[in-house]
């Protein structure tokens, strides 16, 4: 039996909830093309946020340690990819449109720059007089314009929610994004922009105490961990690395189903009956439980001070900034350094926002290599 598009529309709108945003109620692509015979607005979304030259590029961007510290370490690829495991448990939990969530998490932090944050911070600060840079705006700069794989039009041509979804992770709507109307965005959109707090919190935590920079006595300064560990049978003084598997499995998990749970009783209490209802809502209705808030909040605040401000972390950081402001002060001075291609594009766009693209879009291990190749 094939099931082709319609009848998979039809499908999803009878087993989804009725605050979830359906596939027959997409406001569209900016530019008409044929959809899929056998896949939904959302699924070919997803599809084409996978092939993408950005999303290939995560698996060498840095998520806390950068590429080379070790490879067992998360990357922005395998961080994305937890994302999309946390949001759709949650989703499919909740009754939501899971290949539209999918679709977000894939794609949540396309726009981020080589060294993490670090990256974003030094970009951000060099392009102050020419519209700055924030990763949500870049991820939509790439899928939107960037990204050049179809002939008639520049980007992905992705559903108006996907974007949406982008638009308003961590924030209101990114500069940029012009919304058919103001609202929080989808509930998909929310439990994306929760799991992406959940999983970098818990895989976080697991690679601090992999590399040693976090010592496992040093979590009984968090009462929730050790009264998760004391649950599970563990002693966090003398924690084996199975030890350290499990307590990370368990505190997901504890997570997982706080954010499902919570979620659920706010939808229910707001009395949603339809997507727009929760665009609508005056907040936002995917949420951690008040004592799950707070146990997030207190490790969030641990690997702060004990795992993100470690000496060790902080060098890498210092490192990260020279190789960014170096390559940005390089290619402005002398944009003949840039490949003919990118130079091409100076006119049209500027050339501030042509290197900062350029930059971007570099992987660590590129970032540094084309230092290398600038140093004297």
């Amino acid at each position: 039996m094939l099931f082709p598009r319609e009848r998979l529309l039809a499908l999803e709108a009878e087993r989804l909830a009725p605050y979830a945003q359906k596939g027959l109620d997409t406001w569209g692509r900016h530019y008409p093309e044929p959809e899929s015979p056998y896949r939904t607005p959302y699924q070919k979304d997803r599809d084409r946020i996978l092939h993408t030259t950005a999303f290939r590029r995560l698996e060498y961007k840095t998520q806390v340690f950068p590429n080379w510290a070790g490879d067992y370490y998360r990357t922005r690829l395998t961080h994305t990819l937890e994302v999309a495991q946390v949001s759709r448990s949650i989703a499919r939990a909740l009754g939501l449109n899971e290949d539209l969530t999918e679709a977000i998490a894939l794609s949540h932090d396309l726009g981020h720059p080589p060294f993490g944050h670090t990256g974003e911070h030094v970009l951000n600060t060099l392009m102050q007089d020419h519209g700055g840079f924030e990763h949500n705006a870049q991820a939509l700069r790439i899928l939107t314009h960037l990204e050049v794989r179809y002939p008639g039009f520049r980007g992905l041509n992705l559903t108006y929610e996907v974007l949406e979804g982008i638009a308003t992770h961590e924030a209101a709507y990114s500069p940029g994004f012009k919304p058919l109307y103001e609202g929080q965005g989808t509930l998909e959109a929310q439990v994306v922009d929760l799991s992406d707090a959940i999983a970098y919190a818990a895989h976080d935590l697991d690679d601090g105490l992999r590399s040693g920079l976090l010592a496992p006595g040093e979590l009984s300064e968090v009462a929730f961990l050790q009264a998760l560990a004391r649950e599970e049978g563990l002693d966090l003084e003398r924690l084996t690395e199975l030890g350290r598997r499990v307590l990370v499995r368990q505190l997901l998990g504890y997570l997982i189903t706080q954010a499902t749970l919570a979620t659920h009783e706010k939808v229910e209490a707001a009395g949603v009956q339809s997507a727009e209802a929760v665009r609508r809502h005056p907040s936002r209705l995917a949420a951690l439980g008040e004592e799950a808030e707070k146990a997030l909040k207190a490790l969030k605040a641990f690997l702060m001070e004990r795992f993100y401000r470690h000496p060790e972390v902080l060098r890498e950081r210092r490192k990260a900034e020279a190789v960014l402001e170096g390559l940005f002060a390089a290619y402005t001075r002398y944009p003949e350094l840039l490949p003919r291609e990118v130079q091409a594009k100076i006119p049209e766009e500027g050339l501030e926002r042509i290197v900062c693209d350029y930059i971007a879009g570099m992987t660590d291990r590129y970032a540094l290599e084309a230092y290398r190749r600038l140093s004297p």
